[in-house]
């Protein structure tokens, strides 16, 4: 019986791979959902970001927007592609480590990565937030030390930024980031005491949204030790 289960599971998986074919994430290579050559294009360290709206600490990224790491967050969050959350999870983690390795976060083993807020329709439209997605997949690469705290939002009357300046971008975002609830008691705290924050992002354009979610989180008493996205534009 279990044999003939495993069976018709077969079947069924390959009748579903006919009608919809896996696809690179990255690429649109068949048979794959992440291929080698798009993991490889991928696995370039960190780069430092001088975003035109400055949000006050460092700003890293893991790729520049375009190839495979474009496609990947389109599909991801357009298409709503949740296998890619590990692909890009991992991503994310390494590129962490790599710049705690040169010294550019703080020396501990706990670490507290917070989504970049984002508005509550666009998240729905997309079955939930995929940069929190992706952050948790990160969190689990990296360890217990390594929490996922998603806690800021943006008001409902917040347009979208696409096709908005920079100046523009700014202004849309004046007074619109907020936290959804306290901030945790372990990232209060002066100096070396409070867990530092890191804002996570998936693509950087302005700097915009980066800089209102470093002041609000400051504001609230974190430590917030740098940005890292996904992709800089």
């Amino acid at each position: 019986m279990a044999g003939d289960r495993g069976i018709a599971r077969a079947a069924l998986s390959a009748i579903a791979d006919l009608v919809v074919p896996e696809l690179c994430g990255g690429c649109g290579r068949p048979g794959t959902a992440w291929c080698e050559g798009c993991a490889r294009r991928l696995s370039d360290v960190p780069r430092l970001l001088s975003p035109r709206i400055d949000p006050g600490v460092p700003v890293w990224a893991l790729a520049r927007y375009g190839g495979p790491m474009a496609s990947a967050v389109v599909n991801l969050k357009e298409h709503r592609r949740r296998d890619l959350a590990p692909v890009l999870g991992r991503l994310l983690a390494d590129g962490l480590v790599a710049i705690a390795r040169w010294g550019d976060l703080p020396q501990t083993s706990r670490l507290a990565l917070v989504p970049a807020p984002t508005r509550a329709l666009a998240a729905r439209a997309r079955g939930g937030d995929t940069v929190t997605a992706v952050a948790g997949e990160a969190a689990v690469v990296l360890g217990p030390g390594v929490r996922v705290t998603p806690m800021l939002v943006t008001a409902a009357w917040v347009r979208d930024s696409a096709g908005l300046t920079a100046g523009a971008r700014n202004t849309n975002l004046t007074g619109a980031v907020r936290l959804n609830r306290p901030l945790p008691a372990a990232m209060r705290g002066r100096g070396e005491t409070a867990v530092p924050a890191v804002l996570v992002d998936d693509v950087l354009t302005t700097g915009a949204t980066a800089t209102h979610a470093v002041r609000r989180l400051r504001s609230a008493g974190a430590r917030v030790a740098a940005v890292v996205v996904l992709a800089g534009a």
